[in-house]
């Protein structure tokens, strides 16, 4: 396997395996044609249909960018994340589990490692302008501006100087500024409040176009990785070695020192601004995971952007909210989440865990357990528990035996209709909170006090394991190998 270090070694990894990046050289619009084109060759997730798994691609005539090339679809296949983290797509979950405890930390990079900037636009130049700069697109017609998808926030805790970092949404607004959301509770967010309650801007690099395994890493979530834990440590154990970055020239803060643009930006004090402020009549802001378009937020925190700075002809990473390359980042870090955290309680009986493509990766997932004595009866609701209080978001939780496959639905469905008994056993767990970009958990529909409330549910599609054998016996076929007799066929 090639030697994988930032986001070119990605690509050029890809590129010797058939059918997983595609180049084109046709003039586009990054205002809402590239989704619209990669919506057909690969988006998947919960993307309106017509869309299909497909390769990543790399749109190198991008207009009004022409030193500048768009990817998108980096992640968007479970097989592809596979490939660029050297591991069967099935144990995703178990190595990045292993991953948290093995934790790497980053190092300051040598001057001659340090690619982001090569080429440096800096604020005060009077031709400066982001939106001129960054070939951010945007993925439909209807968003309220160019948005920066894959950005990669680097900030620290003004008092114990701890680092963070995770995407937001970031919209372009003018030349120097760009509005940035944060629900409540994610670790910037906190950080920013710190920064705030000081009456100083916030720090913070915007890395974009990186290492694949960061993007993976940073998109955890507490209990397994609390406050203070800064998810670069997590990548570096992906990669058995650390994390290269190097300082910001404009601010006091650090960027990855491989990627392709950098943005150095302050988030103001005490400042708001309209997320939709673009001249835009509707309320909208862009696709996000659960497949609608997301709501534009009235009262945005302001970012100002002191400088870019770009390797030479910089490739802009992007991503559908939507598409399964959302459902990748967000999913495979929740199932390493859950297996930690069932392993711990209950040894070896959870043997994986399948965040699914149709709940974005946040809000459903199937577990596969293996019951091995009459006293694992009732544990794997025990578990099923575990998993939803292990991760906020998750709203619905699919318990099957081992013989199940998880990533096949149809297996999961038929298990589901012949080992499932709505009446005994579905577990329900109402007003508990789940995610507020879910329009089915809005007061007006739920009716409870307040948005981003919703029943909880599992569904124990398990044998009882005092009627395992006749009852439920599976069929089971002879073990053959197929190649003799496949061999040239057709």
């Amino acid at each position: 396997m090639t030697k994988i270090h930032d986001l070119r070694s990605a690509i050029e990894h890809l590129q010797t395996i058939p059918g997983q990046i595609l180049e084109t050289n046709e003039s586009i619009d990054p205002d809402a044609e590239i989704t619209g084109v990669y919506r057909y060759v690969g988006a998947a997730g919960v993307v309106e249909r017509p869309t299909k798994l497909g390769p990543a691609m790399m749109f190198n005539n991008v207009a009004g960018f022409p030193d500048s090339r768009v990817l998108i679809g980096m992640l968007g296949t479970r097989e592809r994340v596979g490939h660029l983290l050297d591991c069967p797509p099935k144990d995703l979950g178990r190595l990045l589990n292993k991953s948290v405890h093995n934790r790497i930390v980053p190092v300051e990079a040598a001057p001659e490692e340090v690619k982001c900037q090569e080429v440096v636009y800096r604020a005060t130049d009077p031709d400066f302008d982001i939106r001129k700069i960054i070939p951010a697109p945007r993925n439909t017609p209807e968003d309220a501006g160019p948005y920066i998808t894959m950005g990669h926030c680097y900030s620290n805790d003004p008092i114990t100087g701890e680092h963070d970092i995770t995407i937001h949404r970031l919209c372009l607004q003018d030349k120097d500024t760009m509005t940035f959301n944060s629900a409540p509770g994610r670790h910037l967010e906190i950080f920013r409040r710190k920064w705030e309650a000081q009456d100083k801007p916030m720090p913070m690099s915007v890395n974009i176009g990186i290492d694949p395994a960061i993007s993976v890493a940073c998109c955890f979530e507490p209990p397994t990785t609390p406050l203070g834990l800064d998810e670069l440590s997590i990548a570096g154990a992906l990669r058995n070695e650390p994390v290269k970055l190097t300082q910001c020239l404009t601010v006091d803060q650090k960027c990855i020192a491989n990627a392709e643009y950098v943005l150095e930006c302050e988030i103001m004090p005490h400042e708001v601004m309209a997320e939709n402020n673009n001249d835009r009549d509707d309320n909208w802001a862009m696709p996000e995971f659960p497949g609608y378009e997301g709501i534009a937020h009235r009262e945005s925190a302001v970012v100002k952007v002191r400088a870019v700075t770009t390797r030479i002809h910089p490739i802009m990473q992007t991503v559908i909210g939507c598409s399964e390359e959302h459902v990748n980042m967000a999913g495979i870090p929740t199932e390493a989440s859950i297996i930690d955290i069932c392993d711990k309680a209950f040894p070896g009986l959870v043997t994986n865990v399948y965040a699914t493509r149709s709940g974005g990766g946040k809000t459903m997932v199937i577990m596969k357990l293996d019951k091995k004595r009459p006293v694992d009866q009732g544990r794997e609701r025990q578990a099923g528990l575990l998993a939803l209080a292990a991760y906020t978001e998750l709203k619905n939780v699919i318990l099957v035996d081992d013989d199940i496959d998880i990533f096949d639905t149809d297996d999961v469905l038929w298990a589901m209709n012949y080992r499932f008994n709505a009446e005994k056993d579905i577990i329900r767990i109402p007003a508990t909170i789940c995610h507020p970009l879910d329009p089915s958990e809005k007061q007006v529909y739920t009716g409870y006090w307040r948005d981003g409330l919703a029943c909880k549910t599992i569904f124990d599609c398990t044998i009882p394991f005092q009627l395992r054998g006749d009852l439920f016996h599976r069929a089971k076929f002879l073990e053959m190998d197929p190649t003799p007799y496949i061999k040239g066929d057709n």
